[in-house]
C-alpha cells in the first residue's frame, strides 16, 4: 500500500512536470513566430493599424476569458495600479510591438527577433541606474551582447532577407528602440503598484495599447482597404489577436507557476532561433555570415545574463 501511495504523486508530479514544458514548448513556438506573423501582416495592412486592432481584440478576448474565470473583482484597483497598467500599456505594446512592426517593413523578421533579444540587456542597464547593483558576470554578459548587437547594426538592415518592404538604414535602429520600450515597461511593472491578477493586467494593457495604436494610426491618414488584403495576412492576424495574444501568455503564465524561473527564462535565446528559421523556411529570408555571427553574440550574452540572474522573475517578450 505504501508503495501504491508514493507511485501516485510520483506519476502526478510527473504529469505536472510533463503538461509545464508542454506549455513552454507553447512559448517558445508561438512568441518566436510573431515575428514573421508581422511581416505577413504588414505587408498588406499598415503596422500600427493592424497591432491596434490586434490588441483591442486580443485584450477584449482575455478580458472575457478573465470575468467567466474570476468575475469582476480581479479588475478592481486603486489609481496608482491603473497609473501603471496605462503607462505600461503605452511602454509595451504601443511603443514596444508598434515600432518593431514599423521597424519590420525594412528588416527581416528573423533579424528583429535578434535585436529584440537586447531586451534582457537593457532591464540591466536599467536596474545599474537605477542604483541596483548588477552582479560582475551579468555586466560581462551586458558587455558581450553590446558587441553583438554592433555587429549586427553594421552590417545592414535586412541582409537581402526575402519580402522586405524596403532597406532603410534606420530600420534596425527602430527595431533597437522598440526593444528599450518594452525592457522599460517590464521594468516599470516591476517597480510601481500593480494589479495582482496578471491576467487581469496584460488584458488591460493589451486594451490600453491597442487604443493608442489605433488613435495614432488613424490620426497619421491610415486607412485599411479589406479588398486589398490576403488570406495570409487575415490568417496572419487572426492568428496574433487570438491564438498569441490569450494562448501564449496564458501557457508563459502556468510554466512560470510550475518551472524554476531560471528554466522559463531561456525562451530569451529559443525565441529567436525559431524566428530566424521560420523566416528562412516560409519567406526565403536571407542572412549574411556577419549576421549570423552577430546574433549568436547577442543569444550568447543573454544566456550569460540569465545564467547570473536566475534568481530573478524573466522578462515576458512583445505578447
Amino acid at each position: 500500500m505504501t508503495q501504491i501511495r508514493d507511485a501516485a504523486p510520483s506519476a502526478t508530479r510527473a504529469s505536472g512536470a510533463g503538461t509545464a514544458w508542454a506549455a513552454l514548448g507553447v512559448v517558445y513556438v508561438l512568441w518566436g513566430s510573431t515575428y514573421l506573423s508581422n511581416r505577413l501582416i504588414i505587408t498588406d495592412v499598415p503596422p500600427l493599424l493592424s497591432g491596434g486592432f490586434r490588441f483591442l481584440v486580443g485584450g477584449l478576448l482575455l478580458t472575457i476569458i478573465v470575468l467567466v474565470a474570476r468575475g469582476t473583482r480581479v479588475f478592481r484597483m486603486t489609481r496608482a495600479q491603473l497609473g501603471t497598467v496605462l503607462l505600461s500599456g503605452l511602454l509595451l505594446p504601443a511603443w514596444g510591438n508598434g515600432l518593431v512592426t514599423l521597424g519590420q517593413q525594412h528588416v527581416a523578421s528573423g533579424l528583429a527577433a535578434l535585436l529584440i533579444a537586447s531586451v534582457p540587456l537593457y532591464i540591466v542597464l536599467l536596474r545599474a541606474l537605477s542604483g541596483d547593483r548588477p552582479r560582475r558576470a551579468t555586466l560581462v554578459g551586458v558587455g558581450v551582447g553590446m558587441v553583438g548587437l554592433a555587429v549586427l547594426l553594421l552590417t545592414g538592415p535586412s541582409g537581402g532577407s526575402g519580402g522586405v518592404v524596403g532597406s532603410a538604414w534606420w530600420g534596425p535602429w527602430l527595431v533597437l528602440l522598440a526593444g528599450l520600450g518594452w525592457a522599460s515597461g517590464t521594468f516599470a511593472t516591476t517597480r510601481l503598484p500593480v494589479p495582482p491578477n496578471p491576467f487581469a493586467l496584460a488584458a488591460l494593457q493589451m486594451l490600453a495599447g491597442g487604443a493608442i495604436l489605433l488613435a495614432v494610426s488613424l490620426g497619421t491618414g491610415d486607412r485599411l482597404d479589406v479588398g486589398t488584403v490576403s488570406a495570409v495576412a487575415w490568417g496572419a492576424w487572426v492568428y496574433m489577436a487570438v491564438i498569441v495574444s490569450a494562448g501564449a501568455f496564458s501557457a508563459y503564465a502556468y510554466a512560470l507557476a510550475t518551472l524554476p524561473v531560471s528554466t522559463v527564462a531561456t525562451y530569451a535565446y529559443v525565441n529567436p532561433v525559431i524566428a530566424v528559421l521560420l523566416g528562412v523556411l516560409v519567406v526565403g529570408e536571407r542572412f549574411s555570415l556577419a549576421q549570423l555571427l552577430g546574433g549568436a553574440i547577442v543569444l550568447l550574452a543573454v544566456i550569460l545574463v540569465i545564467a547570473a540572474e536566475r534568481v530573478r522573475r524573466p522578462a515576458a517578450p512583445p505578447v
